[in-house]
Parts: structure tokens; C-alpha cells; sequence
């Protein structure tokens, strides 16, 4: 045997030795591979657990800022006739009526007890989506959960904020194509819906950048709480001097 010979021979025993080397270490990453999907997704394969991570997320709801309980006592203190279903599902039925008035490109979906700047706002996003050429779909609305996330009082106006959990299949066409999101697969999100209530809508208009106080008409004594039907130091009753009414002001994904 020729020097040359065994030369070949020795390369390609090192040759056999780096690729079986090679394929014992490929076997074990290929097994601690599948132990991690196994354990983190319980599938064979990382494609197959990220497949199912995707499922997951379009079918489970997004989590709520569920601050019901905190806010919903000192919401019935300022106003005792304050009913809560009846809120949540009025602010359900806003949300859904501005999503599909964007859906249909008609601000008329929104209507008893939203604000002018609530149906501004829907008229805005319905004209930038004809100046774009374009279409934006929420198809199959489910809103899964709706909690208080916020109660604010500044300056004679009081804000409530409903956050909701919802699901839905969203996207964008133009020219018949879809250019963004999926018209086959539903998808998860949050939205706030805010509701204003204003005890006197010239006050706040007039005095906006003041301190504001509430005050009894007849004998200018402070009133107790922003529901109070009359005033304790004369028994003027209140109620006509509140504007008292609860209106819709916005509507935001976050």
C-alpha cells in the first residue's frame, strides 16, 4: 500500500469520525429540542408549537383592566341612580356600532348618547379610508368581557372608562385585495369606551381652565356629592339644575 493510499485512508477515517460526531450531536440537540416543545407547547416540533401558540392566541381573550370593584362604590356615591348593566351593555353597543360603521363606512351606526367629537371621530377614520381607496373590515364581533377601568372627576366633568375584551376578524382591502390582516382568521384585542357625564355643561365650557366647584343655586352652598337631588342647608331640589346625562365621548383600541 502506497503512502498516497493510506493518506486517503486516514482522511477519510477522520472524515467518518467528524460526521458521525456531527450526527450523535445533531441527534441530541434534535432530542433537547423536542423535550423543550414538548414541555413548552406539547408538541414533537417547534413549528408545530408555534402553529398552536398561534391558534391560542386567536381564540383566547385579551385580559381586562377589571377595576369594577374599586371604581363602582364611589361611582353609585357621586350617583346613586348610577346602573351599571345598563351602562356596560350601552357601552358594548357603542363600541360594536363604531366598529361597524367603519365595517360599512357609515357614522350613522353610532347614534343616541355619543358626543359630536365621538361621531367626528368615526367620520375621520370613514373619509381616510376613501382618500386611501380602501376598505376596513371587523367581521364576527364577539365582545367577551367589559369591566370599569377608570373613574375620573375634573372640572364638573366625571369620566367613566369601560375596557372590553374583544374578538373579531380584521383587515384592510384595496383594489379586492387584502393588503393587511387576515378576512379568515380572528384575532384578540382590547378597547376603551369612554362615557362623560357633564352636572353643567355651561360651566364647563365657559370655565374650562378654572378650579370648578358645584354649588346650590338658591343659597350657594357647596353640594355634597355630585348626584345629590337636593341641597342639604335649604332643600332646593337639584335636579334641574344637572344636565344629568350620561354621553359616550371616545372609543380606543390600547
Amino acid at each position: 500500500m502506497t503512502a498516497g493510499q493510506i493518506g486517503t485512508i486516514v482522511i477519510l477515517v477522520l472524515a467518518l469520525a467528524v460526521l458521525g460526531g456531527g450526527y450523535v450531536a445533531y441527534r441530541k440537540i434534535k432530542g433537547k429540542v423536542q423535550d423543550f416543545t414538548r414541555l413548552a407547547f406539547g408538541t414533537n416540533t417547534l413549528a408545530e408549537g408555534i402553529r398552536k401558540m398561534d391558534r391560542e392566541m386567536e381564540t383566547t381573550p385579551k385580559s381586562v383592566s377589571a377595576n369594577t370593584r374599586l371604581y363602582l362604590p364611589q361611582i353609585l356615591r357621586d350617583f346613586p341612580e348610577f346602573h351599571y348593566d345598563e351602562m356596560k351593555n350601552r357601552a358594548e353597543n357603542v363600541l360594536t356600532g363604531f366598529l361597524l360603521g367603519i365595517d360599512e363606512k357609515d357614522a350613522g351606526r353610532i347614534r343616541e348618547g355619543t358626543t359630536g367629537e365621538l361621531r367626528e371621530k368615526l367620520e375621520l377614520r370613514i373619509a381616510a379610508l376613501n382618500n386611501e381607496g380602501a376598505e376596513e373590515h371587523f367581521r364576527d364581533i364577539v365582545i367577551h368581557r367589559t369591566e370599569i377601568r377608570q373613574y375620573r372627576r375634573i372640572k364638573g366633568r366625571c369620566s367613566i372608562i369601560f375596557q372590553s375584551a374583544v374578538q373579531y376578524r380584521h383587515y384592510k382591502q384595496k383594489g379586492g385585495a387584502v393588503t393587511a390582516g387576515s378576512d379568515s382568521r380572528t384575532e384578540q384585542s382590547r378597547y376603551n369606551v369612554e362615557m362623560i357625564y357633564i352636572q353643567d355643561r355651561d360651566v364647563v365650557e365657559n370655565q374650562a381652565d378654572s378650579g370648578l366647584g358645584l354649588n346650590c343655586p338658591n343659597c350657594g352652598a357647596p353640594l355634597p356629592k355630585l348626584g345629590a337631588k337636593k341641597c342639604l342647608y335649604c332643600d332646593t331640589p337639584i335636579v334641574e339644575f344637572s344636565i344629568r346625562i350620561w354621553n359616550f365621548s371616545d372609543v380606543q383600541e390600547g
